[in-house]
């Protein structure tokens, strides 16, 4: 089949079986390509690989007559105009839970990252502190195990369904809060036990967010939502960065309302030196751990997401429906 792929030139090479690879005619057009660009490079192409960050948009799709299928490389698919596509008959796909487990090993780090004050107690050795930190520890009885929390999941999804298993497996409590309940029987597989939202976040010890970035998400744990959370509790991001007001969660870690977050996404990304988050005095930066936004660019991850992938690619070629298709044809 003749491929467009929407990213950095050799990465679907360096993550796919040559003898597939060789079996294909790709041609690379880079992230942030013009319509017209993608259009002339991929002017025959069946389907389009395209970075998970990636966009195709309405006029790409019209102009591009043999497309049969759009495949994000990844789990986001947001830069794609799913309209267009479907009006015109060609799959949208995605690489559904390609990353969970990985992220939720990402988010359970973080927790146990600020339960034991990770950031704190590595600088304090450098700094000739370590008993000194050990001594006031055990003066305060303070250290929390996992399990003495009870986690509240903000969504269900994929990745949430990893951590409450995770989680249950240390011994944590589990709530959690969708827009869709879940099943008895999924809520017993996992369990967790369904909350609505305001009392989830008055019980929960450890607060993590597991929902869509949408019109209606965008910043919406904002001051309002941190001042419902459980005061002392801990705010976790592996989702998006876009979902959280920076500026009002650092005045609510300030005032002492929320004792810290661990945060893999950030909002503004790529974060500069004038972003709020790097910014904030010390007090606050000890009660932050802040990652790179790599929760699921595990190798493991690649391996799986590329996997489903290539079968999907296979089963147009063959004239079936491929998987994971998320515009409903």
């Amino acid at each position: 089949m003749k491929i467009l792929a929407i990213e950095k030139e050799g990465r679907l090479q360096e993550k796919t079986d040559p003898k597939i690879y060789a079996s294909h005619d790709i041609t690379y057009v880079p992230v942030g390509s013009s319509d017209e660009e993608i259009i002339a490079a991929g002017k025959d192409a069946e389907v389009i690989i395209v970075d998970a960050m990636g966009k195709v948009t309405a006029g790409v799709i019209n102009g591009l007559p043999d497309l049969k299928m759009i495949h994000s490389d990844g789990v986001g698919f947001q830069g794609v105009d799913v309209d267009a596509a479907r009006e015109k008959g060609v799959y949208v796909c995605n690489c559904k839970g390609m990353n969970a487990s990985a992220v939720a090993e990402q988010a359970l780090m973080l927790m146990l990252g600020l339960l034991r004050d990770v950031i704190g107690c590595n600088r304090g050795v450098y700094e000739g502190r370590q008993i000194s930190i050990k001594e006031d520890y055990m003066v305060k009885g303070s250290l929390k195990e996992l399990a003495d929390c009870t986690i509240g999941l903000y969504g269900f999804g994929d990745i949430a369904k990893h951590l409450a298993k995770f989680a249950g497996c240390i011994g944590a409590r589990v709530l959690y809060y969708d827009v869709r309940r879940a099943s008895p029987e999924t809520e017993k597989q996992y369990g967790v036990t369904y909350a609505e939202l305001s009392d989830m976040c008055a019980r929960a010890d450890i607060l993590s967010i597991h929902i869509p970035v949408t019109p209606t998400t965008v910043g919406s744990i904002n001051e309002e939502f941190l001042s419902k959370m459980k005061k002392g509790a801990y705010l976790i991001n592996t989702a998006r960065g876009e979902l959280v007001d920076t500026r009002a969660l650092i005045d609510a870690i300030k005032s002492g309302h929320i004792a810290g977050a661990g945060l893999d996404t950030i909002a503004g990304e790529p974060v500069g030196s004038d972003n709020p988050i790097v910014t904030v005095d010390k007090e606050v930066a000890d009660k932050l751990i802040l990652s790179c936004h790599i929760g699921g660019i595990t190798n493991s991850s690649f391996v799986r997401g590329f996997g489903m992938l290539w079968d999907d690619i296979a089963k147009v070629e063959k004239g079936e429906r491929p998987g994971n298709i998320v515009n409903k044809l």
